[in-house]
């Protein structure tokens, strides 16, 4: 079978880069690099089939160029003439999911149309439109091997667990359950890289010469941030790799000399980290190690922290959130601000570069963008983000605040724009969202 696989363009919805001073706009975050690492283990569950995947992010990012959406995906479908087309998305990018499967049902009626990923997990029922066939929610791999071998052996696709199945009523749940996938560990599909090496100049993160590639060392996670989609995607559990499984795949992309852990918190087991970079050390595998680390990580535990450093780890994500412990406790950060003074101590000890970011929440008036100034000034990071608290769709912070959601634009919910009436006037609000992006270490950007 011809499978066809893409990876939607980013939305380019962006209030805080589009009102922000002149000064901050180099400055604020354009875009997310890296690669989709969710097809790349789509494409590895059905291997044996003739199987194209297409990086539309790094194809605008590789020529600026590039025709439209619909032009782009026309032109795919002319050159592959596929059987199957799917599509990977999260909320911004789903109107052009939908645009895509438009397409492919333009040019050929009988392709099967199949939409996975974040939004597809939290949000099914938004996949309702006629040029959708089948929706598959969570970690589908295998879900998607059973429908790619039932059309392949002419089964009906009603007898394939797993499966929203798209018809006059809506969308249909298939009878049945998928067997158990352990995708972490005994089910681990590695993926096979070279399906992106078109693109792999584009996966340069801020003045990085080397490009970078996304590994995972679990999936889901153990806290319950109410803005957060990462633990209610996969139910509140975590599921972590085993250590070996990482050092083979380590050790097998020497083309990518960065690599960005793409966990929710990669620090949660702190003997599995101890391990596992003991373990990099033996090795003697050399790279640049990114990784996201919790605050209250940090401060609790530097120890883990230096041994990290000493393998590799040069860059944090860290998820400061805010500066008051009223809102942390809001969002069930479980994290108190003196936590984000001390990690960024304990990091720059190690020589670590931290990106801390904090949320700003839409009722936010002057006196407290000012006073969030006054704290990030007096703890500044090399990398620092501002974003505004949204209210992505199935999140707990989406329930809370359903009601005052004002914008129901999905390109929107991406983190810059508010999508809430603002207590400021709009464009000053995110004017001032942009003016905190000056407040940083250095010039560099990721």
């Amino acid at each position: 079978m011809k499978i066809l696989l893409i990876n939607p363009p980013r939305s380019p919805e962006n209030n805080i880069l589009r009102f922000a001073p002149e000064a901050a706009k180099p400055f604020i975050h354009k875009k997310l690099i890296g690669p989709p690492l969710g097809l790349l283990t789509i494409a590895a569950a059905v291997k044996d089939h003739d199987i194209l995947l297409f990086d539309m992010k790094g194809e605008y990012d590789l020529d600026a160029a590039t025709p439209s959406l619909n032009v782009l995906t026309r032109q795919l479908l002319e050159k592959f003439n596929p059987d199957l087309v799917g599509v990977t998305t999260i909320t911004s990018e789903f109107d052009f999911s939908i645009d895509i499967c438009i397409e492919a049902k333009k040019f050929n009626p009988s392709i099967l149309t199949v939409a996975g990923g974040l939004h597809a997990t939290l949000c099914p029922q938004d996949f309702n439109d006629p040029t959708v066939d089948v929706v598959i929610p969570g970690q589908c791999a295998h879900v998607f091997r059973d429908l790619v071998e039932a059309k392949e052996e002419g089964i009906s696709l009603t007898d394939v667990p797993g499966l929203l199945l798209n018809g006059p009523v809506g969308l249909k749940k298939t009878e049945g359950k998928p067997r158990i996938w352990d995708g972490a560990n005994a089910d681990y599909l590695f993926p096979d890289r070279r399906h992106l090496d078109r693109w792999i100049s584009t996966y340069k993160v801020g003045n990085s010469p080397f490009p970078s590639t996304y590994v995972f060392t679990s999936l889901g996670c153990p806290y319950k941030c109410t803005f957060c989609s990462i633990w209610t995607q996969f139910k509140g559990k975590y599921y972590q790799r085993t250590v070996e499984s990482l050092i083979e795949e380590l050790k097998s992309i020497d083309e990518y000399p960065v690599v960005r852990f793409a966990d929710a918190n990669t620090v949660v087991d702190h003997g599995f980290m101890n391990l596992f970079f003991d373990r990099i050390l033996e090795e003697g595998i050399k790279k640049t190690f990114v990784m996201d680390i919790r605050a209250d990580v940090a401060a609790k535990h530097p120890e883990i922290i230096e041994k990290l450093a000493q393998g590799g780890l040069k860059v944090v994500i860290c998820g400061f959130e805010s500066f008051r412990d009223d809102e942390l406790k809001k969002y069930k950060k479980d994290s108190p601000a003196i936590d984000n003074q001390e990690a960024i101590r304990v990091f720059e000890q190690n020589g670590i570069m931290v990106r801390g970011n904090y949320v700003i929440p839409n009722d936010y008036g002057v006196d407290d963008f000012e006073a969030l100034a006054e704290y990030a000034d007096l703890n500044r990071v090399v990398y620092a983000g501002y974003t505004i608290l949204t209210p992505m769709p199935g999140t707990i912070y989406y329930k809370q605040v359903e009601d005052q959601i004002i914008d129901h634009n999905y390109r929107k919910y991406n983190f810059f724009n508010s999508v809430m009436k603002t207590k400021l006037p709009h464009d000053e609000f995110h004017e001032r969202v942009g003016s905190l992006w000056l407040i940083k270490k250095g010039t560099d950007v990721i």
